[in-house]
């Protein structure tokens, strides 16, 4: 497999889901050799030939070139100012709220979500709803199921009283009850999709958290816009702690806290 080949891939890469390879070759070479093996393809050029005749095969790429790490109550202290600061805000202005898990993989995020707000006790099940997206169509499907396995790290930050309130045990895992699962509806996008992100509006807080690090800056630029225009005068981004767009003049403000930092539409 010659540079110019994977090089060449890594930008097919970044112009179908804006991930940024450019400068780490040899990684994707090394996720994507396993699936020209498994294909039996003799070489990148192949099967790069393989997804021009079969778009189809896109999915499982991306499977493969997507980090899928996640878990319940991540980055607590983001939560922690959701409920205790956002949450109360919108429902002294509104009433309702509707969240957008963007990059959800596969459904720790956006369940975490529901299952916090139900025990704010601000909004009724008709007052909420949190819409996840993601553009690995499997953790899609993983979390629409919303079984977990006991085993799994996604459980290492839960509180125990949630586990066994919001989870239906058995065996071998955890599944997500009836009651939160209705609070989320999953699908499929591609945040570089300009048709599809048009459709995303309405909502008061923006979860993207640990994704625009894999991005180029043109590309969070891009992802981050969108966002703007996703959300509702005076909505809420919240990205990784990692993550700063404060430089960017988009037309965020940025709202420092003790314990962390996210940001409103101006």
């Amino acid at each position: 497999m010659n540079q110019f080949s994977i090089k060449h891939f890594s930008q097919l890469v970044y112009q179908k889901c804006g991930l940024n390879y450019l400068n780490n070759l040899v990684a994707l070479e090394n996720k994507i050799m396993k699936r020209i093996h498994e294909l039996q393809l003799n070489s990148l050029w192949e099967y790069c030939r393989y997804l021009e005749e079969l778009p189809a095969e896109w999915d499982r790429a991306v499977e493969i070139l997507t980090i899928n790490e996640t878990y319940f109550y991540r980055e607590e202290n983001q939560l922690v100012e959701l409920k205790n600061v956002v949450l109360p805000l919108i429902k002294q202005n509104g009433g309702k709220v509707r969240i957008w898990s963007a990059a959800c993989s596969t459904g720790e995020e956006p369940y975490t979500l529901a299952m916090m707000i139900k025990e704010t006790g601000l909004f009724r099940p008709d007052e909420f709803e949190i819409v996840a997206t993601d553009i690995n169509k499997r953790v899609i499907g993983v979390a629409k199921n919303g079984f977990y396995n006991k085993a799994s790290l996604s459980f290492r930050r839960i509180p125990d009283e949630l586990l066994k309130k919001y989870f239906v045990k058995d065996p071998t895992g955890y599944t997500v009850t009836n009651e939160i699962k209705e609070q989320v509806q999953f699908k499929y996008l591609n945040l570089l999709d300009e048709s599809s992100m048009k459709e995303m509006l309405h909502f008061d807080v923006i979860f993207c958290r640990n994704v625009l690090i894999y991005f180029d800056q043109e590309t969070i630029k891009k992802v981050t816009t969108n966002f703007f225009h996703s959300l509702k005068k005076d909505g809420y981004l919240f990205l990784g702690h990692s993550e700063n767009i404060s430089t960017f003049n988009l037309g965020y403000k940025t709202i420092n806290t003790p314990s962390t930092f996210y940001y409103k539409k101006e």
